[in-house]
């Protein structure tokens, strides 16, 4: 989120017409960080803002993606991907947040983008830790680095619709051998017995069924391919809602007041058509939200 959506957001909630509960994550420049960390952490009725924003390399669908090994589908053997940060401003920037209190999480996609970004972490970290500090997407990782989210408690938050969309054309770029590492989440669930779940809209759907369905079923709509995509990285059906739910809340240090249904906190629900937890799976896409509650009021029925 940039500054002027995060001016607009803090009127709407001092007008009343912010319903939503917002976890804000601002795109990090040297200035946004002098700005806020100065300002301290937010936390209002309806936006949370404790987090900046780092995008450390680019899609693999576009090759920007940063690589240990050359792209596997292209003529030039030296077609690696790019950082798009020089690595002492993530340096500076570590250092910044660890003194500050402020979350970083790192928009990681290649596997040498994500051990880069984790050797930082781990240097700022330099143990277990409650900073939860995260990695965004930990899309294609390297076999022997995936340690690192246990050893220093850090954070893997993931889109599973992204396994779904790529697994056209992942294995052409990557090659069979790194392809088995990437959308790994039942790996990385493993580190920390935790893993949150999300969108990423615009780039995917909004729809969270397809989230769901992605990280169950790990097939698209049509039900290709036969038997799921790497189905051994697929997530239970209670993994996934943990992690669309309370172990997202948790990534949000929010825990104690939202991501289930317990006496004490906030009643942000949702009613749903069906029961996903027991219904086939070729019917998970065709659940849809009857109501949605926000702090017990209805904000919204399907009519």
């Amino acid at each position: 989120m940039n500054e002027a959506s995060f001016d607009v957001l803090k009127k709407m909630e001092e007008s009343g017409k912010l319903k939503l509960r917002v976890y804000v994550m601002i795109a990090a420049t040297r200035e946004t960080l002098e700005k806020y960390t100065a300002e301290g952490i937010l936390k209002t009725d309806h936006i949370h803002f404790r987090s900046f924003k780092f995008v450390a390399d680019g899609a693999l669908g576009s090759r920007g993606a940063c690589l240990k090994h050359p792209y596997s589908d292209v003529y030039d053997k030296d077609h690696y991907g790019a950082m798009l940060y020089n690595y002492s401003f993530l340096e500076y920037a570590a250092e910044l947040l660890n003194e500050t209190g402020f979350q970083m999480n790192t928009h990681c996609i290649g596997d040498s983008a994500n051990k880069a970004v984790l050797d930082l972490y781990a240097k700022n970290l330099k143990d277990l830790n409650l900073k939860r500090w995260r990695i965004e997407h930990a899309q294609v990782m390297d076999e022997n680095d995936f340690y690192y989210f246990k050893k220093y408690a850090i954070l893997p938050s993931v889109q599973p619709t992204h396994a779904t969309s790529d697994m056209y054309w992942a294995g052409d770029r990557l090659g069979e051998g790194r392809e088995k590492n990437a959308y790994a989440y039942k790996k990385l669930l493993q580190q920390n017995d935790m893993i949150a779940l999300g969108t990423d809209f615009p780039v995917e759907d909004v729809n969270p069924m397809k989230t769901f369905y992605a990280a169950v079923v790990r097939k698209d709509a049509k039900g290709f391919p036969e038997g799921g995509y790497q189905i051994e990285n697929a997530l239970t059906r209670e993994e996934t809602l943990k992690g669309m739910t309370i172990w997202a809340a948790y990534f949000n240090f929010e825990e104690h007041e939202k991501g289930s249904i317990e006496v004490g906190k906030i009643a942000d629900f949702v009613i749903l058509n069906q029961d996903i937890m027991k219904i086939p799976e070729e019917y998970i896409l065709k659940t849809y939200v009857e109501a949605t509650y926000i702090g017990g009021e209805k904000v919204y029925s399907f009519e």
